[in-house]
């Protein structure tokens, strides 16, 4: 151990309340959240993707991917970790079509009465804005790639421990929508 570690750790050690960990991560949701405007919070915790579609159809290769949800910001935000393949499973270099490292930040705007959705994968570049709502039973996020392409992403046929996830993109015909992304959703125990 170096000199810097033994600093930090001894710091986490006499001050277990600091730390990026516990300033970033929050118990559940802030007050100001009202649970029908809670579209996100039920997805905390850890999931198992079957990644269907990722830019071509995948079914095939039986890949997999994980996903892990928490709450963050006192509450006011749902930040998640995408991850393809899984941990256990990378190893470096991942493929374009199967790299996914990335992150979303959900913030709720109450003047919009939405959720303001960013995602960002560093290893592609990738960085996509959308606003989310629960429409119904499930939760549609409109928005745009980074290029100004129009995008959609939706959680249906959800329960208490799946979902499947959809995302689409417009095609420059402006009328046709194109399957970029699919997974079905299995929440891990434990």
């Amino acid at each position: 151990m170096n000199v810097t570690d033994a600093i930090t750790e001894a710091h986490v050690t006499a001050h277990p309340d600091q730390g990026f960990g516990p300033a970033l991560v929050a118990g559940g949701r802030a007050a100001g959240i009202s649970e029908a405007d809670d579209a996100y919070g039920w997805l905390t915790g850890s999931w198992e993707l079957d990644v269907l579609h990722y830019r071509t159809d995948m079914r095939a290769r039986r890949l997999k991917a994980e996903v892990h949800f928490t709450w963050v910001l006192e509450g006011r935000a749902v930040q998640d970790v995408w991850i393809m393949p899984p941990r256990h499973e990378r190893t470096p270099p991942c493929g374009p079509d199967t790299n996914m490292y990335g992150i979303t930040v959900r913030i709720w705007d109450a003047a919009l009465r939405a959720w303001r959705v960013t995602y960002l994968n560093p290893g592609t570049g990738q960085r996509d804005e959308l606003i989310g709502r629960r429409i119904g039973r499930d939760i549609v996020q409109i928005g745009t790639h980074a290029d100004g392409t129009p995008i959609r992403w939706n959680f249906t046929d959800i329960t208490r421990d799946s979902f499947h996830w959809t995302g689409v993109a417009l095609e420059p015909d402006g009328a046709t929508w194109r399957l970029e992304a699919e997974f079905l959703a299995r929440r891990m125990s434990g």
